[in-house]
């Protein structure tokens, strides 16, 4: 069959050959539907994706997983911890980019069955600039409701029902599916102000922050208390005057206070409203949420004066933004989100330290007892934990973390005592100590019970020293700590033009290792299969990451949907990689390497090799460097008698051809190669 190499070519390809391709993927001939571009993809209609699927996994599997009070078991249901995550092929999914729940589902049909997980970002109602990571409140983002998929099943008549379904659905086709942790909301989230003694309060006039005492808290509750005075409950009921008793949620279950100071939750666009006129009434006096922060030293803050940190919203509230006050090198704050506040602070916080010995636990059982629902409602299989990289304690991670170390850590363990399977995959990018966090950050993952983290190689140019050098660690790391860094191809963080460098070369190389060095977890974000190479920054809506808010104004400002890329030849390659994949999975999955040539630690040497330590079947070869490079001797006596099945650089079908090539030729540029034992 002859393959196209365009994006035009493979539009056309899907046109033409649609239902031989449907009829291999319902014959169970792969795990995936080859050559069809993910754009594609989430354009199919509803019923068509719903006929696939019947067919290729029965009625009534098919019919069971569609309704939202069945549950379709995890893939990973017999592991007894997270373990399965330190090797597993994740792919995550920024849901605003392709519209809805359903169309993720669409997206998997382009996902072989090494990319066997799937992250969803944050799926929560939004805030500020309507940013996934700013949660307005606990309920499910009704903007990933599919219309199509209500009519064709009128009983997915809400989006809760339509997420239940997707993940049943992703469960079925083989997948595990993680959400997102996140320990801050939006800053005057519908959970801060109905619960404002579990966030840390300031008060603000003009340039200057007037208090921000300890239980300042307890003078934002008479202000909403105020309020309702003035404006009344949004129904007629009654409600306690006292705020020890309003606040006190074993008094006046949340639920209750939720609705009676916002509304009904079917109604966003009365609750937006309600909770707006409440943030005037607070906003007026200079009451706000402690802004989120990264990196140390954390805390310690102050008005930013200039012009360009002040932001005028549409209600004509004038926003001030804010900044450390003695400022590290990676030191951040996040105006519009607040974290939730962990601990006692020392000395009525005059000097912004936090007491570490002194846990809010009520505040823990809160955020556990949010997500452990989450998890159990929706049968996600692991958690991703944002900002895992923060370790606010100077004194760094102690030798026996207890139980209230890190929000992060107690929230994985309180989901496991229901789903012991349950993953912790941290959102932290290893870097040097007193970084990003205090003190080492390896040994705050250790002392989080993470199973497995992000890295940052994503960040980094394939085939510099300093690749090579931090994959070569990682490796090492992988071996000795008790969680395994990813292999990440692309985030959807990084997805913006700021980082367009990293995604010029090597693209085919980053997904032949995430696919094949097995003993190592890899990631990749949704819109890497057809990403064009941007030698200049390409409009904003050609990137992922700005699709994680919604400006209208402003450098990141998106106008329309997201549009893919049109790399053809990208998509070919990587589609090349995903066929061979499907031979050779079941030989490799699972086992450990053996390293012929491992990566070098100096960066230097950019080759490496490596097999399977048990039962060897297969040598991969990798040219780390974007230059071409001979076969040195050891790569020929490693190499002498074995056949050739598969080279990124051989532009032949190896669906059904094997080749012997002797003399081992010279490795091109980021060439690729798999040999045969």
């Amino acid at each position: 069959m002859n393959i196209p190499t365009t994006y035009d070519g493979f539009r056309q390809y899907w046109a033409n050959n649609q239902q031989t391709a449907i009829s291999s993927y319902i014959a169970k001939n792969k795990s995936f539907i080859p050559n069809l571009l993910p754009e594609q993809a989430v354009q199919m209609p509803a019923v068509q994706l719903a006929y696939m699927l019947e067919k290729r996994f029965g009625q009534q599997a098919f019919f069971q997983a569609l309704n939202p009070d069945n549950t379709v078991e995890s893939p990973v249901k017999d592991f007894q911890d997270g373990a399965w995550l330190k090797t597993v092929n994740m792919v995550g999914i920024n849901v605003r980019t392709i519209g809805s729940f359903w169309n993720v589902v669409k997206y998997t049909l382009t996902l072989p069955e090494a990319q066997s997980s799937v992250h969803l970002l944050p799926i929560w109602e939004c805030g500020v600039v309507a940013s996934l990571y700013g949660i307005a409140s606990w309920n499910i983002n009704p903007e990933f409701y599919d219309a199509e998929l209500a009519i064709a099943f009128p009983h997915l008549n809400t989006v809760e029902k339509q997420l239940k379904v997707v993940v049943n659905l992703l469960h079925l086709m083989g997948k595990t599916v993680g959400m997102d942790v996140i320990p801050h909301t939006d800053r005057y989230s519908e959970v801060s102000l109905a619960n404002p003694q579990f966030f840390e309060w300031l008060q603000r006039r003009e340039f200057e922050i007037i208090n921000h005492t300890e239980n300042l808290h307890e003078k934002v509750q008479e202000r909403i208390l105020d309020f309702l005075y003035q404006y009344g409950g949004t129904i007629s009921e009654y409600y306690p005057r006292k705020k020890e008793d309003f606040f006190n949620n074993s008094i006046y279950p949340e639920a209750d206070r939720l609705r009676f100071l916002f509304g009904e939750k079917t109604n966003l666009e009365a609750r937006n409203k309600r909770r707006n006129q409440l943030i005037n009434h607070l906003f007026s006096e200079g009451y706000e949420p402690v802004p989120a922060t990264m990196a140390p030293p954390y805390r310690g803050l102050e008005v930013d004066f200039r012009e360009e940190a002040k932001t005028v919203d549409d209600d004509g509230r004038v926003w001030r933004d804010y900044v450390i006050t003695k400022p590290e090198g990676m030191s951040r704050v996040f105006g519009p989100l607040a974290r939730v506040k962990l601990y006692e602070c020392k000395n009525d916080n005059q000097d912004w330290e936090i007491d570490f010995t002194k846990p809010r636990t009520e505040v823990w059982e809160y955020m556990a007892d949010k997500y452990l629902k989450i998890a159990q409602t929706y049968h996600f299989d692991f958690m991703r934990g944002d900002m895992s990289h923060v370790q606010m304690n100077p004194a760094g991670t102690p030798t026996d973390p207890d139980v209230y170390y890190d929000i992060h850590k107690y929230i994985k363990n309180a989901i496991r005592q229901a789903k012991p399977y349950f993953g912790y995959f941290a959102e932290s990018f290893l870097a040097p100590p007193n970084t990003m966090a205090y003190g080492v950050e390896e040994d705050h993952l250790e002392g989080s019970d993470t199973d497995t983290t992000l890295g940052d190689l994503q960040s980094m140019v394939v085939g510099t020293n300093q690749f090579v050098s931090e994959f070569a660690r990682y490796h090492y790391l992988l071996r000795t700590r008790t969680f395994a860094p990813n292999f990440t191809i692309m985030t959807a963080d990084k997805d913006d033009p700021r980082f367009d460098e990293f995604y010029l070369k090597g693209n085919e190389l980053r997904m032949f290792i995430g696919l094949f060095l097995t003993d190592m977890p890899s990631y990749m974000a949704l819109g890497f299969e057809q990403r064009d190479p941007h030698p200049t920054p390409a409009p904003n809506e050609h990137y992922t990451k700005l699709y994680v808010f919604q400006l209208s104004e402003g450098e990141k400002a998106t106008h329309g949907k997201y549009v893919w890329g049109q790399n053809g030849v990208l998509f070919g390659n990587l589609t090349a990689l995903k066929c061979i994949s499907e031979k050779i999975n079941n030989d490799i999955k699972h086992q450990k390497t053996k390293w012929l040539i491992e990566p070098d630690f100096n960066g230097e040497q950019k080759v490496i090799a490596w097999t399977q330590a048990e039962n060897p079947k297969y040598i991969f070869v990798i040219n780390l460097s974007l230059t071409q490079i001979s076969v040195h001797e050891a790569l020929h006596s490693i190499l002498t008698d074995k056949i050739l099945l598969f080279s990124t650089e051989q532009k032949s079908d190896f669906e059904n051809n094997i080749s012997i090539i002797l003399p081992i030729p010279d490795l091109k540029e980021g060439e690729c190669r798999i040999y045969q034992v």
